[in-house]
């Protein structure tokens, strides 16, 4: 049974040679939460996620994934965790089919399970139509949504979206939110950054907001803009981060 506490994220920092993209950044995510992670460009939470999945190691400071050290236990982590990243990574020569039963079996997902799970996601996302296509041939909307569905061939308990509908029309937009959603009733704990506020106060029971590796708010949405007396999330957003941006001279 997975963990209480999905995700622990205790004093973690990550620098680079130049510049601090982390500091001391400390978060728990209870298990079957959605929670957005929110941020400015270079604000640091594209490098978290690449931590949580173990893709780069912290300067310091500790993850956890449901009871499991990420840097110690890497393998049994990667079984519980499904990852669709900023840019989608597929094979652009195979179909959209194709591309998700290969990342099926690299997760050793048996074949009549496989069989079935692919085709109730390629149906979620919208794509029956078009699956049998090369990825060449699509959208880049249509990319992203067939990225989505390589994440999620192997059913996993946490799942990690980095802006998964970046630069998608409405339409693909709210059909990625209802999968999102229905993964949401189903239990799964999802991790999702995005630039579409509308998007993180629609979806989101939580949201950890950071701005220059700093986390500076944590709340439900709702508890947010009545803290911060503001309509919107975006406009919470705004208040809250982008100073610099704000300060530089014209």
């Amino acid at each position: 049974m997975i963990a209480k506490k999905a995700v622990v994220i205790d004093h973690l920092t990550k620098t680079f040679d130049d510049a601090t993209a982390l500091a001391d950044l400390n978060v728990e995510i209870k298990a079957g939460e959605l929670f957005g992670l929110l941020g400015p460009n270079g604000a640091g939470k594209t490098t978290t996620i690449n931590i949580l999945c173990g893709l780069q190691e912290p300067t310091s400071g500790s993850v956890r994934i449901c009871g499991f050290d990420v840097g110690n236990g890497t393998r049994k982590v990667k079984e519980l965790i499904g990852v669709c990243p900023q840019e989608p990574a597929l094979y652009s020569y195979l179909t959209g089919r194709e591309n998700v039963e290969l990342f099926g079996s690299l997760y050793s997902v048996p074949k009549d399970r496989m069989r079935k799970n692919i085709d109730a996601l390629i149906e979620k996302i919208g794509l029956t139509e078009d699956a049998n296509r090369r990825v060449s041939k699509y959208s880049g909307g249509m990319q992203r949504r067939i990225n989505l569905a390589v994440a999620l061939v192997h059913d996993p308990d946490i799942v990690f979206l980095d802006e998964p509908t970046a630069a998608m029309d409405p339409q693909s937009r709210h059909a990625v939110w209802d999968v999102i959603r229905d993964l949401n009733r189903q239990g799964k704990t999802i991790i999702l950054t995005t630039h579409y506020m509308e998007e993180a106060e629609q979806l989101c029971d939580r949201v950890g907001i950071i701005d220059h590796g700093e986390l500076v708010a944590l709340d439900s949405p709702a508890q947010l803009k009545a803290q911060y007396c503001e309509e919107t999330l975006e406009d919470v957003f705004i208040q809250l981060t982008g100073k610099r941006i704000r300060e530089e001279p014209k």
